[in-house]
């Protein structure tokens, strides 16, 4: 696990954007489970740094305690929809589904993908629902077809037809000699 400074020198090397989503929804910190807890139960300590600048080796770190809200409204997750406690209303996402998808690759490139809150964005997310769902193209799940056009449709049984066809057509011709020389009073022309 990461100590406290590096987690310091990680937040100065990331973009400006991912920077303003962390400072407006901190991520939360999950307790390492079968670690001693402290005194203050569901406090976390943070280490921030007041000065960003990934020049300044010399910026000033602070120490402060955040102690996580038990009430879900009071910082939902940005990149759901969320009822409003007193008038019941649904409201939107903060951040669009291409908003999401832009902070998610941002965040894989920087390695903190595991900080953001839950998005079905994630490229965890996205294996999950490929293997639950698989491609979700009609015809390629265990015993069906894809529906095709109508000639691709009927195809196979016109080149099945085509073939008895032409596996037939020394008898055919057999019968046309027979047929044409009977009808031309014998004479036959064309066939020898």
């Amino acid at each position: 696990m990461a100590t406290q400074v590096e987690y310091v020198k990680l937040a100065q090397t990331l973009p400006a954007k991912l920077l303003k989503f962390f400072a407006r929804y901190p991520p939360v910190l999950k307790p390492a489970a079968g670690l001693g807890a402290s005194a203050d139960e569901g406090a976390t300590s943070i280490l921030t740094s007041i000065n960003t600048s990934s020049t300044d080796p010399n910026a000033t770190v602070v120490e402060s305690t955040i102690q996580p809200s038990l009430a879900p409204s009071d910082n939902p997750n940005p990149f759901k929809p969320h009822k409003h406690p007193e008038t019941g209303r649904w409201h939107d996402p903060v951040y669009s589904l291409r908003r999401q998808a832009d902070l998610v690759k941002l965040a894989r490139v920087n390695g903190v993908e595991e900080l953001l809150p839950y998005t079905f964005k994630g490229s965890g997310e996205g294996r999950k629902r490929r293997e639950e769902h698989g491609l979700r193209v009609k015809g390629t799940g265990v015993g069906q077809r894809v529906k095709g056009k109508a000639w691709e449709r009927t195809m196979k049984s016109r080149l099945e037809k085509r073939k008895q066809a032409m596996l037939g057509m020394p008898t055919l011709v057999q019968q046309w000699k027979q047929r044409y020389s009977a009808f031309s009073g014998g004479q036959c022309y064309s066939w020898t």
